[in-house]
Order: C-alpha cells, then structure tokens, then sequence
C-alpha cells in the first residue's frame, strides 16, 4: 500500500512554536476538506491528544530509536485514507542519541529520511533578520539526505522585519511558505513536563480554531501540500513488531487528568490481540472492574493532585484488595502512587496506596530524562525473566525511599547504568520506565 503524500513539521530546536503552528497547519487543511493523518516522532503523551483535537484522526508516535522498521511501518500504514501526513518533530531536527558518523538516533531527520518526508523548519526570527536564514541553511546543508522543502516564519514582528527577514531566505535558497505575526495568544499552557494536557485546556476547541484561521491566512496551503512527497510502501504486515504482549486478557486502566500518559500504539496492539480494556478514575475515587486480570496504572501528574488521590479509600481499598491475587503494575506517575507516600512540592506529604514501600518527593526536584533499556531480573507476574524492553524516563521526582527488590536492570541509550531501577513486592511492580516496545 503507498502512502500518502507526507511532511515533516520540525524546527532548529525547542521553543520556536512548532507545536501551534502544526496545530494549526492541522486544523487549516481539515478546513480545506482534507484528510490529515497526524504522527509525532520521539516519546511525548502530549502532544498526540492535540494532534487528534485538531485533526480528527488519532495521532501515533514515530521513534526511530524505540521501535522496529516493521512496527513504525505499521503504524504510518493507519493513514490509510487520508490525503496528506503531517508529522510533528521533537526538540531540534538533529537531536537524539550519539551516535558516530551520522546525527542523533531517534532524531526526527531520522524519521524523515525513513519515510521519505520533505521537511518544514519552523524558524523563530525574533530578534534577527537574515541572520535567520543562515540558521536554515546550516540545518540545510548539514546533511544532504534530508530535504528541507521550506520554511514557515514565526514571530513577525512588522512588515519590515518580514521583508529582511526574505531576502535572507531567499538568498539562501530557501522557500518561505508563509510569515506568522507574533501573536501573545499563540501558545499553549505549559507547566515542568511541557504543555499542559488536552484535557485540561480550558477552550481548546476555539484555541485550534483560531490557530486554523491565522495559519490559513499567512500560510501557503497549496504551496504546502505540492511539497509533500510520498515515500516508501507502509506495510500492514504483523510480523516482527516488537511489542510486548498484553499483560493479560482483561486490563483495567486508570484513566483521568491524572493518569493519561499510556503510548496509543500499546493499547492499541493490546486490543488488537484480544485483550479487554475497562477503565477507571482514581482521583474520582472509582473502583476497577472486578473481574480483571490485571490494574495498570499510567503515569502523569500525581503530583497535582496528591491531596485528593489520598481521600480515594475505595478506589485504594479496591487495588490493594486486587493485588492480594492478581497483578498491579504502575509506570511513573502510577508507580509513584503504588508507594508509601508522596511528597508534594511544598512538602507535604500524602499517603498513597502503600503496596510498594516507595516514597518519592517533589520537595527534592531532580531532572530525569532519557531513554532507557530495562531488563528484568528474574520473573515477575507480568514480566518473564531476562525481558529486554525500550522506552524512557522523563519527571521530576526523586526518591526518598525504594525498599523493595529491583525490578528490571535499567541502562540509558549510551549503556550507562541507571540507578532507578523500579521495583516489586509481591504481585505488584512499578518502574519510572514508560515502555515503548520490546528491545531485540
């Protein structure tokens, strides 16, 4: 099956609007009546759910790192359909993992050259003019394999300022497809993870409309979508997908403004082989079905909302009353509320669930990222020993306690050790990894 005509949405590194402005590059081609399939390349929760309010369609991760050939094949294969991709990049077009003679594995050019997309750089000419355009061409020039197609202008401060700004770009070589006033309004809510979840937007609806508009007005659309090539033939085929099996036949999830960083292409795969998933809030005190085989508890933002997750003694009653026959397993966020206690940013602390002996603290803020490769030590519910998985880590936590036997032996993309190791207790286990897919 050929793909549709694809694109790249990147930018010379964080900061520069690229997710708005693909917001709005969404939104603005749905307009025109298109089909749109959204992707992001590299780990992010976020940013899909921002894709899927503006396009309509789910969004999945791209991780060139992560995942087998097969598996990102298999999931470009789910733009099926539509009339164009649009795939957000991560960071800078060249960050990822070190790696001699070429630029960062996992990098979102990586991505590009794998599928064949043409890039758009997004280039923040606050505070220059030319200048700017020297910026592209280095992206440009440093690796000839990558096509950068065209740039978008962000944060136009006059009509002059544009105008200086082309005749660098032009001069460079470079198609500008479009010039985008600075705006205060056109930014999205952030907090220490990035930007707030969907969820939690108080007008998203009317934000991406307004994005779709101003995009549509100072962007070239035609212009845009003529850039778009298709690459190579996506694939539906199952085989060597590297995903981990479901963890079993019925999984109840926790799932509200806390707990919502779960992969879609995992929970899609567990559903796809057979697996039934129910689902329930914690911080609204709701109680897992009682006849699944296993809770899973994601990550997200525990940490804003410790005080009323401590009132949930139904739901607390209910998971610890599971886990005396069946397993429980929590990543990041979830692991952290399996444990003793919480300790929020001012300090205080909030009991949690209590079947891991864990204690983790905000009040001590340490930086945690990275991509990471977990081995099991021996075999657990969930995990059979000397299981190999890809994923990352990515919080701020740090731990105050981790008493219990480790669970996996953790290393980061360079082979480092790392010290945070997870944990397990019985039938239940948790880890700050988030799984991505199996490791070969």
């Amino acid at each position: 099956m050929k793909q549709p005509p694809g694109l790249l949405i990147s930018a010379p590194s964080s900061g520069t609007g690229k997710t708005t402005v693909m917001l709005g590059l969404l939104r603005a081609l749905r307009d025109k009546g298109l089909l749109v399939q959204p992707f992001k390349s590299g780990p992010d929760y976020i940013d899909p759910a921002f894709h899927f309010a503006a396009a309509g369609r789910n969004s999945y991760n791209l991780d060139s790192w992560a995942m087998s050939d097969a598996l990102m094949d298999n999931l470009v294969a789910l733009s099926d359909g539509a009339d164009l991709i649009l795939t957000e990049g991560s960071m800078g077009l060249y960050d990822g993992v070190a790696k001699p003679g070429q630029f960062g594995h996992g990098s979102s050019a990586e991505t590009a050259l794998a599928f064949g997309w043409p890039v758009i750089l997004i280039v923040d000419v606050s505070g220059q003019a030319q200048s700017s355009a020297a910026t592209a061409l280095g992206f440009s020039n440093y690796n000839k394999e990558i096509n950068i197609a065209g740039v978008i202008l962000n944060r136009v401060a006059s009509p002059r300022h544009e105008r200086l700004a082309r005749l660098g770009f032009e001069k460079a070589g470079l198609k500008v497809l479009g010039a985008l006033p600075r705006r205060g309004d056109l930014v999205l809510p952030e907090r220490h993870l990035g930007l707030i979840q969907a969820v939690e937007h108080p007008n998203l609806e009317k934000a991406i409309a307004d994005y779709g508009v101003f995009l549509a007005s100072n962007v070239d659309l035609d212009q845009l979508q003529q850039l778009a090539q298709s690459g190579v033939k996506a694939s539906n085929s199952n085989s060597q997908l590297n995903l981990p099996s479901p963890p079993g036949q019925r999984i109840a999830l926790a799932r509200d403004e806390v707990f919502s960083f779960t992969y879609p292409h995992i929970l899609r795969h567990w559903h796809s082989s057979g697996a039934e998933l129910s689902f329930f809030s914690p911080v609204l005190d709701e109680t897992p079905d009682k006849s699944a085989d296993i809770i899973w508890m994601p990550g997200g933002y525990p940490e804003l909302h410790a005080g009323k997750l401590a009132t949930a003694e139904n739901c607390f009653f209910a998971i610890r009353d599971h886990a005396r026959t069946r397993p429980v397993h929590g990543e990041c966020g979830g692991y952290m509320v399996l444990g003793s206690h919480l300790i929020d940013k001012e300090g205080i602390s909030h009991k949690m669930v209590g079947l891991l002996g864990l204690v983790t603290s905000y009040a001590k803020r340490k930086f945690n990222l990275g991509y990471r490769i977990a081995e099991t030590n021996s075999p657990v519910e969930i995990f059979p020993a000397n299981k190999k998985l890809r994923g990352h880590e990515f919080h701020y936590s740090s731990i105050i306690e981790q008493p219990d036997e480790p669970l996996f032996s953790v290393k980061d993309a360079e082979g480092n050790t790392v010290s945070e190791t997870g944990s397990v207790c019985g039938k239940v286990s948790g880890t700050f990894f988030h799984m991505i897919a199996e490791a070969d």
